[in-house]
């Protein structure tokens, strides 16, 4: 899947790549780690594959984020007294152990940001500090993946 996304950035004319990087960060599961990943094998600069990884994460996100919001303010107004099950329990149990900062920091590894990030909403948490968690951890994992790329080009060409 990697490769065919990186196959469909590298097909845009040169100047142009940061904007195909940017559509497949928004991809659930791709995210700004991956993207960055292409966009430095793609030859575009660090900081550049990294901005543009993360900027197409960041707009997936909040549209993610604020459908959730949505959804949940619209259920609570129609059935304010109904129990749910809990969909996403293991993820549930994070929120309560960790809070929103551990979870939108750890979640990555369990949940493609948007999905965690419409989760911990739908839980409760305050869209707001779920966005900034949220940004936050995207901009670290997205930046930790563009310099690793950078630092394993020099080894793919060996």
């Amino acid at each position: 899947m990697i490769e065919n996304l990186q196959e469909f950035a590298g097909n845009f004319p040169e100047p142009w790549q940061w904007l195909a990087v940017a559509a497949v960060s928004a991809i659930p599961v791709v995210e700004s780690y991956f993207g960055a990943a292409i966009g430095v094998l793609l030859g575009l600069p660090l900081f550049v594959a990294i901005l543009a990884a993360v900027t197409g994460n960041v707009i997936s996100m909040l549209l993610f984020v604020n459908g959730a919001h949505a959804v949940r303010t619209q259920v609570r107004q129609n059935r304010p007294d109904e129990n749910k099950k809990r969909k996403y329990e293991k993820l549930h149990n994070a929120f309560d152990k960790y809070g929103i900062a551990g979870v939108s920091l750890l979640g990555q590894t369990m949940l493609p940001s948007q999905i965690t990030s419409a989760a911990l909403v739908s839980f409760g948490a305050n869209k707001q500090k779920v966005i900034v968690w949220q940004v936050i951890s995207i901009v670290l994992w997205g930046t930790l993946f563009g310099i690793l790329a950078t630092l394993g080009l020099p080894l793919l060409n060996k």
